[in-house]
């Protein structure tokens, strides 16, 4: 065969590998992208949520507190931490809620055995099966003589005790809790009533009833509202489904409430006739955080008289009250403008006197522009607005039996 032949023969096999090849790997660079369509790269990228389970104690979460009251590991001493699990924030939350619960028994427990308080049962006639609520009360709060004082938490989570959960957990137990004024309280001989104004309802898990569930069409909200409700369950549904390849359901829970003790104002008022009233005490003080400060001010609308003849000062920390929104009338203005404070968060030092937005009654600053370090940074501030009033009472006692409407006025300066 001459070469020219032999050449060509080369080249035309040459030719019909390389398209062979070609080929071949065009149907698998083919195939590999059929594959690849197929795939949920988002779903490679879901994490599996853990079981909502937590322990039950302290030792469980591996925590204790230490000498200074604060909340630490017991193997490696650091602080609590949120983020246990990087990107599960859902589960982070309930672990944190979860902690938390225990922290509100732990609190109960100091009250009961370090301050000596003892649990009053509310309703104070609350039957057998009944939902039930209870306050803390020091053995003498209803028959000293002389002087009480009344705790009043925020709204929230808190519970009998405590002023922030979040203060409890990442600080300490004197900022977080109400034992300093207790213990102070206690010191410096007062009664000490400590109400629980979040404990509204008993939570009891719902039990589905299909014979009750409606169907779409019979539904009595009007289609566009149940448009909207539904799309938002679902963009919730599909929040949890984006992120977690298996979220875990929630148990459904239903709240029944309290008799007489359905919300804050409820319990402060209830508390107010059925203990604060009937004490015994010439002086009445009372310390009100936040939301307890609207509560105060809701017993004053509801128990006018009363609250003027018995409470001597009410000293309040950040509260969000309003006494223009509440419709409280020009006495109770004028009352509180002489017989409260208002601890508000500021960047001014302590005690400095803040011009007010609303002319309710004198604010000054708490030394803090966190809110729920309030009560704790003005803890001195506080005994010492109470006990400057019984000293003047002390001396106009003694210096005259006479006394007139502006004798009682508080001397706001003097702090």
């Amino acid at each position: 065969m001459p070469i020219r032949d032999h050449s060509f023969l080369l080249c035309l096999v040459w030719i019909t590998m390389a398209q062979l090849l070609a080929q071949e790997e065009k149907e698998k660079t083919t195939a590999l992208k059929d594959l690849l369509s197929r795939i949920d790269l988002d779903e490679l990228m879901k994490k599996d949520e853990p079981p909502l389970e937590f322990p039950e104690t302290l030792e469980g979460f591996e925590y204790a507190f230490n000498e200074h009251g604060q909340l630490r590991h017991i193997n490696t001493g650091e602080p609590f931490v949120f983020n246990y699990k990087e990107d599960l924030h859902r589960w982070n939350q309930k672990r944190y809620e979860a902690l938390g619960e225990i922290i509100t028994k732990y609190v109960y427990e100091l009250l009961e055995k370090d301050c000596n308080l003892k649990k009053e049962i509310l309703p104070v006639d609350a039957t057998e099966g009944e939902p039930k609520s209870f306050i803390y009360v020091s053995e003498d709060a209803l028959t000293n003589p002389e002087k009480i004082m009344v705790l009043i938490q925020g709204s929230g989570v808190v519970r009998a005790g405590q002023w922030a959960r979040r203060l409890i957990i990442n600080e300490d137990l004197n900022s977080g809790t109400q034992i300093p004024f207790i213990n102070r309280a206690k010191e410096e001989g007062y009664g000490v009533i400590v109400l629980n104004p979040n404990e509204n309802s008993l939570e009891v898990e719902k039990v589905p009833d299909p014979a009750k569930k409606p169907s779409p069409d019979a539904s009595d909200e009007p289609a566009e509202k149940r448009e909207r409700k539904e799309e938002r369950e679902s963009k919730k549904k599909k929040d949890f489904y984006e992120k977690y390849r298996n979220p875990q359901k929630e148990r459904e829970m239903e709240h029944i409430p309290i008799r007489e003790n359905s919300t804050p104002e409820e319990h402060t008022l209830y508390v107010w006739d059925q203990f604060i009233s009937k004490s015994l005490a010439k002086n009445i003080f009372i310390v009100a955080h936040s939301y307890g400060g609207l509560s105060f001010v809701n017993l004053m609308i509801q128990r006018e008289a009363e609250v003027k003849n018995r409470v001597r000062l009410v000293a309040m920390t950040d509260s969000v009250h309003n006494v223009w929104h509440q419709e409280a009338n020009k006495p109770i203005q004028d009352w509180l403008r002489e017989h409260c404070c208002n601890w508000v968060s500021s960047p001014e030092p302590l005690d400095t006197l803040v011009d007010p937005m609303l002319n309710d009654c004198p604010r000054v600053s708490a030394g803090t522009e966190k809110h729920e370090l309030t009560s704790w940074n003005s803890f001195h501030s506080i005994f010492k607005f109470f006990s400057n009033a019984l000293k003047d009472q002390e001396d106009e006692s003694s210096s005259s039996p006479v006394t007139t409407r502006s004798s009682h006025r508080t001397k706001h300066e003097d702090l």
